[in-house]
């Protein structure tokens, strides 16, 4: 497609003085809305912001493609600015990039999959080459700017060397959205094989799925493979027997030449052949680093995976217990009666709505840990890492009718996921079987073993040790009854914030309840705590940026802390539990101190609140509500400005140390 037929005069601003980001698009959106492309300035800009916040839209060389899709969009446009002054604080992939040439998109939401993908790959493409930047640069007219859009680049003389003249490399490059980097990794690197007379063939393994696939004819005459991914390489097994190197996307943008040559001249290994029936081996990362780095991977993964199942549940769990109290205007605490099972109609909808809801909060822990052993051992590990998953979670007391057992939560699920995972790839290691027999190895030997082994591990350590210690939790909260208000309200609210919906909780919950129906202790403490870690986690990663300046928590976990944030009005404090996988030794702490101070504030002000309703449509019935509303704020604000310091203070620890 022409770029020039896609802008114009009265979309191009050169040499503006424009001082920060949202100058920037404010202007290029009004030229936008001014030329009829968009509906609404002021709600497109939103969009554009929105965007903004998923990830960069910065790169390198003073460039930025922030863009944005939606049905306000009449006509796919783009509005340019090129900057008198560059802006230093534009989230871009290369930290050091100041900001002086931007390319503001705007797409229909109907063209998100054609137009939107073709115009970023070509734009992307386009601004890697350093002489078409140059001439963008160097303009001195709007007229000239636009007719240097479209304009081709010169062939540059290959670099001719008689070592890797006319020999072949196969890249695949993927990033996470699938869209700008896979595409301007690929051209950087065709433009790399160029200048060294180098045929590089790229597969883009992006949005659109796989682009120029590569043929088993080019694999076969293909003399080394180069991956260019932040993401899994799809059908990596097709390149079994060539020699690789791999490497974050980003990197054939600053590093084409030298990872092309690395690729041909010094790889990192052999791609190992990946059997149809069986995974392929991983092997373990050197040194106790690469561990620690390897553990922290997967359980990123495992949760990565596992946050769709918790908006799930929140969603369903929301939908039953809004439209049981303000569609009928039943009490929220009967929707759970059993009396409503078999009632017909609306009511019945909404009680299995509900037990639904419920029940997929049971597959939290068994997704986490499947998919942490995947990670892990590959496919091999998946069987064992959810049966693992499926003890944390406590199903297994179910299943045998044991009344009163304790489940081991998310720390089992984060050891038994761990377990199952290095226990299969061992396995699938060190067991040598003939081609013939092959298939019994990931279909038989290795799932039968691993799942004998952590049946034996969770039998007689994992449940053993957390039910012991769970229950020691308990006693010691029930024997703090006599001690005063202050003490024991900051013990309950301790044990409830601990482990969000676990044992610990669970433990802390049922003598809470019944010191209350007792009318002993209200439970002020328990519905403040429940509810103050997901609102301040959920919180910090809404306003982190204008609290410092930045982003602190990553694109997934922005995803999660929104969840978090809507589920805490709903008292589900599981919407949390993603950033106490991810960081227990920062995220629990933080939520106890929280969740402590908070409650002990309402507590000391007056609040008292004696049934067990923390959502928000439970705060009519608390007495003193301005003393508990007090509390909550001083709660969530700790954990919120804690995590947002912290993490800040981290992320500045880490770049001084990589400058």
């Amino acid at each position: 497609m022409k770029l020039q037929t896609m802008t114009g005069s009265h979309l191009l601003f050169l040499d503006v003085d424009w001082s920060s980001k949202e100058e920037v698009i404010d202007h290029l959106v009004g030229a936008l809305a001014d030329a009829g492309a968009v509906e609404s300035k002021e709600q497109f800009k939103q969009v554009v912001f929105e965007r903004e916040g998923h990830s960069p839209t910065g790169f390198e060389h003073g460039l930025a493609i922030p863009h944005g899709k939606s049905a306000l969009v009449k006509e796919a446009k783009v509005a340019i600015a090129r900057l008198k002054t560059p802006i230093e604080g534009w989230e871009s992939i290369d930290p050091d990039n100041k900001v002086d040439l931007v390319f503001l998109l705007a797409i229909p939401a109907a063209e998100s999959g054609s137009t939107h993908v073709r115009l970023l790959a070509q734009l992307s493409a386009k601004l890697v080459d350093e002489d078409y930047r140059a001439r963008l640069y160097s303009a001195k007219s709007p007229e000239s700017f636009l007719n240097s859009l479209d304009g081709t680049e010169e062939n540059s003389t290959p670099e001719q060397s008689s070592a890797i003249a006319k020999r072949t490399v196969l890249a695949v490059t993927s990033c996470a959205a699938g869209i700008a980097h896979t595409y301007m990794a690929a051209e950087a690197l065709q433009k790399a094989g160029n200048e060294l007379g180098v045929t590089v063939l790229v597969e883009k393994q992006g949005a659109n799925g796989q682009e120029d696939r590569h043929t088993a004819e080019q694999i076969a005459q293909a003399d080394a493979v180069l991956f260019a991914v932040d993401t899994k390489v799809k059908e990596r097994g097709r390149y079994a027997g060539k020699p690789y190197v791999q490497v974050k996307v980003a990197e054939p943008l600053r590093h084409g030449k030298e990872l092309l040559l690395q690729a041909l001249e010094n790889p990192s290994g052999i791609v190992e052949k990946e059997e149809v029936q069986e995974a392929a081996v991983k092997t373990a990362p050197k040194g106790f680093k690469g561990l620690i780095g390897e553990m922290a991977q997967a359980v990123m993964t495992g949760i990565s995976y596992m946050i769709p199942v918790l908006v799930a549940a929140g969603l369903m769990l929301g939908i039953a217990k809004l439209t049981w109290l303000y569609g009928l205007g039943l009490p929220i605490a009967d929707i759970g009666s059993a009396d409503y099972a078999a009632v017909g109609g609306l009511k019945e909808f909404l009680h299995n709505l509900d037990a639904f809801g419920n029940l997929i909060f049971k597959f939290l822990y068994p997704v986490f840990s499947m998919f942490v052993a995947y990670a892990l051992a590959d496919r091999v590990g998946i069987v064992s890492g959810l049966l693992g998953g499926v003890f944390a979670s406590g199903m297994h007391y179910t299943f045998w009718g044991v009344e009163g057992g304790i489940p081991s939560g998310f720390l089992g699920a984060l050891v038994l996921g761990l377990a199952a995972g290095y226990m299969a790839r061992f396995l699938n290691q060190k067991i040598r079987l003939s081609q013939n027999f092959a298939a019994m190895k990931p279909m038989l030997l290795i799932p039968g073993i691993s799942i004998l082994l952590l049946f034996i591990l969770n039998q007689y350590l994992v449940d053993p040790f957390f039910s012991q210690l769970n229950r020691w939790i308990a006693d010691f909260i029930q024997g703090m009854t006599g001690t005063g208000e202050l003490t024991l309200s900051a013990v309950i609210a301790a044990a409830t914030a601990f482990d969000l919906g676990g044992p610990v909780n669970k433990a802390a919950g049922a003598i809470a309840i019944g010191m209350a129906a007792d009318h002993i202790f209200p439970l002020t403490p328990r519905v403040l705590a429940i509810v103050i870690p997901p609102l301040g986690i959920g919180l910090a990663t809404i306003i982190d940026k204008f609290v410092v300046g930045r982003r602190v928590f990553s694109p997934d976990l922005r995803v999660a802390g929104n969840t978090s944030f809507l589920l805490g009005f709903l008292a589900i404090s599981e919407g949390a539990i993603p950033f106490m996988l991810r960081n227990p030794l920062l995220t629990i702490p933080i939520n106890l101190i929280g969740a402590v101070a908070g409650s002990c504030t309402a507590v000391a002000l007056g609040a008292v609140q004696w049934y067990p309703l923390p959502a928000i449509w439970g705060w009519p019935l608390v007495e003193h509500f301005l003393a508990y509303f007090i509390g909550l704020v001083v709660g969530i604000a700790i954990i919120a400005f804690s995590n947002i310091f912290i993490r800040y203070a981290m992320i500045k620890r880490e770049e001084l140390k990589d400058s």
